[in-house]
């Protein structure tokens, strides 16, 4: 067993003559420190005094040594003038020498005349006092010779100070040599004490640690020999239980087994859509993550494409999310089974996937890998004995000249695809740093125009509607302008679209209905009576399953005749709308008029027109552009009034802006006019000067 006491006794001799050894040190640095100090008061004390009493001689001799030799110093009378003093004022002090040196080092005066002419300019305490410093140090001297006589064997303290003379600076060094052999005979005697008190304290702590260890040695036998009991009998209930353990251990490798399954399931549902089984967001992050990392070492380009499914919104909202989860899982395996060039593909969420592909040499590698995707949504997929068809719009965007992060790569890729959606179903986009510049044009467009509407910044303009056989004024179209104190006139063609996408457009709209229906009825009570006035509708308003009450409320408080107000809606705006033709009629319930607007553009088909209940037909302006230049142009507006005769449709062309085309809508027959050539959109007051005064 460990022999604990023996132990101790040798560990705790060593430390114990350590300590008293460190206590001894420290206590002697401190005295020495402390009579250095209380000494070096004393010296500066006493050259203080000496100074005052003697600074005519001490100065005289310093401005006079300037250039003689230790033998003409000595001869000097400032010299017999500073030892007479000298030996008067310290007779009987503890002050045994004084030593004056001149700036070079050479000592000018000393009370030892041996010494006159000697040089100590490397002296340590001579160039510290040059430096303005006082300095001190205790040196053992074997004969000293004081005033009174030669002393042998004694401890001095000498002290090294600068003697400035009326301003001019140091001017030369005192040394003065104090004799403090009492003070380190008492320090001694002192030190001497410290240590054995120190020695008996350390000696009775040993011996009481001895004795509790040597206690505690004991307790510990015993101790052992009840743990060697308890051993054997441990030893026994382990054979029996080492048996119950192999038993236990089957079953517990099994249990491991199915945790480690369970953990690999979980991992998997980590970076993995439950859905479709594709990479999920995180899983995708981290490896175009890695990816980059690849390819900026390798100087690789790489490629991200964001991929947005057109139609899947209307498919989960007939049909419902059973059939749209089944669709996402049908369009997944399309993906993964019929494009080769994909590196990686991923599920985002909801509609959106995202792929990647790596070690791009050029742009058209990336665009076949588009096509690829666009073209695997060719067929139709087969849900449920439903026929789906999809298409799919990509933005692309490409590491380095795209973005170095998977955040800018992400972006960029989202901005290109709305861009390729915006260019029709079934497209891709490369992005192009126009787009970000775009978007933030967006963002500060849609910023002000947040604002625009509280702080009065709209206004309603009027473009008429002309009879085609007269000329006369049959109504009005209701346009929207804004004028911002920032950005000034702001066209329509850029903010409109913006309000549509931000949602502003509804309380847009809302506005330019009810200022329309007020504008009519201001005029109406001063005498100029504008037939209608047409206003157009957004999508936006007509999803909102209050308009129909919005729109009621608006006549009501206008008092507006709702005959008088024609309501335009384009074909694109009546597919998107749920339900279109149970709107329309509802609207048509309310006594307002209906037009068709863009007329051309859309389906055009009879069948679904004359299933709308819609008065009035609009040629869209593009169409009346190419007459007298496009055959195709003309054919198609021969086309529409065809089909619009035969449905008992009004006409109204839009975009008329010479007499020729004019004058070939009036053959085909044509009804009513809009455009330049009888007048621009204008401000109310503008319009009602014009067209009073043509009535």
């Amino acid at each position: 067993m460990f022999n604990l006491a023996r132990y101790f006794s040798t560990l705790s001799l060593i430390l114990i003559g350590l300590a008293a050894g460190l206590l001894g040190l420290l206590y002697r640095e401190v005295a020495l420190h402390q009579l250095t100090v209380q000494g070096e008061d004393r010296n500066v004390a006493m050259a203080e005094v000496v100074k005052n009493a003697l600074g005519g001689p001490l100065n005289g001799l310093l401005a006079a040594a300037v250039g003689q030799d230790g033998g003409q110093a000595a001869a000097a009378e400032e010299s017999r003038q500073l030892a007479e003093g000298i030996e008067t004022l310290l007779r009987g002090t503890a002050i045994v020498r004084i030593k004056v040196y001149n700036r070079l080092g050479v000592i000018v005066f000393s009370t030892d005349g041996a010494q006159v002419g000697e040089v100590r300019r490397e002296n340590p305490g001579f160039k510290s006092a040059l430096g303005d410093s006082i300095n001190s140090s205790l040196t053992r001297s074997d004969y000293v010779d004081q005033f009174e006589g030669l002393r042998a064997g004694t401890d001095l303290l000498a002290t090294y100070m600068p003697i400035t003379v009326d301003g001019r600076g140091i001017e030369g060094v005192l040394e003065i040599y104090q004799d403090v052999g009492e003070f380190v005979a008492s320090f001694e005697r002192m030190q001497w004490m410290v240590t054995g008190v120190a020695i008996a304290i350390f000696a009775l702590l040993y011996l009481l640690q001895f004795l509790v260890v040597r206690r505690a040695q004991g307790i510990l036998r015993e101790q052992s020999a009840r743990l060697e009991a308890t051993r054997n009998s441990l030893e026994i209930q382990v054979d029996a239980r080492t048996t119950e353990l192999r038993r236990a251990n089957r079953q517990l490798k099994a249990e491991i087994a199915e945790r480690q399954q369970a953990e690999h399931k979980l991992n998997y549902l980590a970076y993995h859509d439950p859905l479709t089984g594709l990479a999920n967001r995180r899983y995708f992050v981290e490896r175009l993550e890695s990816s980059l990392r690849d390819a900026a070492r390798h100087k690789h380009r790489l490629a991200v494409l964001f991929i947005d499914l057109d139609q899947f919104k209307q498919v989960n909202d007939s049909l419902g999310h059973g059939i749209g989860d089944e669709l996402l899982v049908s369009v997944a395996t399309g993906l993964t089974e019929h494009v080769r060039l994909i590196d990686m593909i991923a599920r985002l969420g909801g509609d959106e996937f995202i792929c990647v592909m790596e070690s791009v040499r050029t742009d058209e590698e990336v665009a076949m890998l588009a096509r690829e995707v666009i073209a695997a949504f060719d067929e139709p997929f087969r849900i449920s004995g439903h026929d789906l068809f999809l298409s799919a719009s990509i933005g692309i965007s490409v590491f380095p000249q795209d973005g170095a992060s998977v955040q800018d790569l992400l972006r960029n890729a989202d901005t290109a695809m709305y861009r390729a959606k915006a260019m029709g179903r079934g497209n891709f986009h490369f992005y192009t740093p126009e787009m970000t510049r775009e978007a933030q044009e967006r963002i500060r467009l849609e910023t002000h125009l947040r604002k625009a509407m509280d702080n009065g910044e709209f206004s309603v303009h009027l473009q008429p509607q002309v009879e085609a056989d007269t000329g006369n004024l049959v109504g009005a179209e209701a346009l929207v302008r804004w004028h911002s104190p920032e950005l000034g006139d702001v066209s329509p063609a850029r903010f409109i679209p913006v309000a549509e996408e931000s949602g502003l457009i509804v309380g847009l709209g809302a506005w330019v209905l009810r200022e329309s229906c007020r504008q009519l009825m201001r005029w109406g009570e001063g005498g100029f009576d504008l037939p209608h006035v047409s206003v157009n509708l957004s999508v936006k308003q007509l999803e909102r399953p209050e308009f129909i009450d919005l729109l009621q409320a608006i006549i009501t408080e206008t008092g507006i005749d709702p005959g008088r107000l024609k309501l335009e809606i384009t074909e694109s705006v009546v597919m998107a709308v749920e339900d279109p033709f149970a709107l329309l009629v509802n609207l048509r319930a309310l006594g307002v008029s209906l037009a068709l607007d863009d007329f051309g553009t859309g389906y055009s088909s009879l069948s679904y027109l004359k299933a709308l209940p819609v008065q009035q037909l609009k040629i869209d302006r593009s169409f009346v552009m190419g007459i007298g230049s496009n055959a195709e142009d003309e054919a198609i507006i021969r086309s529409v009034m065809a089909l619009a005769s035969s449905l008992d449709f009004e006409v109204v062309a839009e975009g008329v802006e010479t007499a020729d085309q004019a004058r070939f809508l009036k053959s085909v027959g044509c009804h009513q006019f809009q455009g330049w050539l009888h007048g621009r959109a204008v401000a109310p007051a503008e319009f009602r000067e014009r067209w009073a005064r043509l009535r």
